[in-house]
């Protein structure tokens, strides 16, 4: 299903009747509730369910509010069926590279964590020529590939150098980008030795990137992959 708070907190959901389950989307707008895709690709909603405002602050209400009284989720997705609401990213996680193309790094990121070597990823490149991105590898299951394919490393930052390594993730990598549009395509990319959880800092407690704490932890590689 999907909500947020100030929707009570559910706009859509899949029910278990005949017809009302879609793989992927998160359902339909429940009882009483409008939902429609803005020309940018942002989700709105209209409804009793939508809060009145937020309390003491106008300001911050009228900037999630259009002048038709439709509730901007801040989401980004489309409806398929013109019933399923499929929901791919933030709106504020969207970026442009210098050849003016948008990014939306979630969808990506999602068709590439399909990949069974792949633990978590970012994508990035705003302002540049091309989309890259930060990898941290799935650790469990190169314990075990080390033993099949008799390699050995001490640790997980000697791991993410070796050649056998890198030359898994560009196959698999290569793989995937044949199948997105060149835009969106994984140019370059760096394993990093780490495990990202929402203890040690890179994911939210909801398991989402925490965008800006992993730019800032990985500035060095970040500025080694565009050479700055």
């Amino acid at each position: 299903m999907y909500g947020l708070t100030e929707t009570s907190p559910i706009i859509t959901i899949n029910r278990t009747y005949k017809g009302g389950v879609k793989l992927g989307s998160v359902g339909t707008s429940i009882e009483g509730v409008e939902v429609k895709i803005a020309d940018d690709g942002e989700i709105l909603c209209k409804g009793p369910n939508v809060m009145l405002g937020y309390f003491n602050d106008p300001v911050l209400t009228k900037s999630v509010f259009d002048d038709d009284g439709w509730f901007h989720t801040g989401d980004i997705g489309y409806l398929e069926e013109n019933k399923f609401l499929m929901v791919t990213d933030r709106k504020k996680e969207i970026f442009k590279l210098s050849n003016g193309k948008f990014i939306a790094p979630q969808i990506i990121e999602n068709r590439f964590k399909e990949v069974l070597i792949i633990d978590q990823i970012m994508v990035v490149g705003e302002h540049e020529k091309f989309a890259s991105a930060l990898i941290s590898p799935n650790f469990k299951y190169f314990d075990e590939w080390k033993k099949e394919n008799k390699i050995s490393f001490s640790d997980y930052a000697e791991m993410v150098h070796l050649p056998e390594i890198t030359s898994v993730f560009n196959t698999e990598i290569e793989a995937i980008n044949k199948r997105i549009s060149p835009n969106e395509r994984i140019n370059r990319f760096r394993l990093v030795p780490d495990e990202w959880s929402p203890t040690s800092g890179e994911l939210s407690p909801t398991l989402k990137l925490r965008r800006q704490f992993i730019s800032n932890k990985y500035r060095e590689i970040l500025d080694q992959i565009y050479m700055k």
